[in-house]
């Protein structure tokens, strides 16, 4: 047990000093969300008024956008297995005389790590742009975004798992991240779609995390929130599993 958890904090802390050493990444990495606030927070907030809903438009996108920044960065955390694959550090931990579970593990909470700290500039940015998110609603909002985080760091780590390539890794994400992001109801209200799209919407793991978010951080929801909680919570369950089979076919 001892090893386990000495590997798994030991993987951790690989994830975490790695991505603080590349600084071009933190602030690449903040860049957009910046232009998503200025574009449709400032500018087409001007425009767009959600009267009916109670609240202004920059306090529907921001939890959104948070949840945006904690999928592409937890997501695109997985390329570090085709890093270490190519470096051979991949095959080292695999040979390790712990479980793979630990080292999926290790991965999963400093992909979160990262995710997190990431989000909380992103949160800190909303903020500066007027979106009404209280201190409270940011303590109640950190261990909701380590649960989105794992689910999609894990779910990153499968498709890397299963890819020899940085090029391939990269083509499926975006063909898997770019829709999940567009149908998850971050810059709308999912219940003003056409019923048809909703079922696209019903079924994306990000539409849950987006509104769990909102529902903490906002006080606003079209789901019930114990509904969007059970959503990610089984999602990142899954993905955790799935995450360590994909793991544990590797040799």
């Amino acid at each position: 047990m001892h090893i386990e958890l000495e590997a798994i904090y030991t993987i951790w802390l690989r994830e975490v000093i790695r991505y603080f050493r590349a600084k071009e990444r933190i602030i690449g990495s903040i860049m957009q969300p910046m232009l998503w606030f200025l574009i449709f927070g400032a500018g087409l907030g001007a425009a767009i008024q959600f009267k009916d809903l109670g609240i202004n438009f920059m306090a529907f996108i921001a939890p959104g956008i948070v949840t945006m920044t904690l999928l592409f960065t937890s997501v695109f955390s997985g390329v570090s297995v085709i890093w270490d694959r190519e470096f051979g550090f991949l095959k080292e931990i695999l040979v390790a005389p712990v479980s793979r579970v630990s080292i999926v593990l290790g991965k999963a909470l400093g992909g979160a790590t990262t995710a997190v700290f990431q989000g909380l500039v992103i949160i800190a940015l909303a903020m500066l742009f007027g979106a009404p998110i209280s201190l409270a609603s940011i303590l109640m909002m950190l261990p909701l975004m380590v649960l989105i985080s794992v689910g999609f760091v894990c779910m990153g780590l499968t498709i890397a798992s299963l890819m020899d390539t940085m090029e391939g890794f990269q083509l499926v994400m975006n063909f898997l991240v770019q829709p999940m992001f567009f149908l998850s109801g971050v810059f709308f209200p999912i219940n003003s779609l056409p019923e048809w799209l909703r079922y696209f919407v019903y079924i994306n793991p990000m539409t849950y995390a987006v509104e769990s978010m909102r529902a903490v951080a906002v006080n606003y929801s079209t789901l019930p929130l114990f509904e969007s909680l059970a959503g990610i919570g089984l999602f990142s369950f899954v993905m955790l599993l799935v995450a360590s089979w994909a793991f544990s076919r590797r040799n």
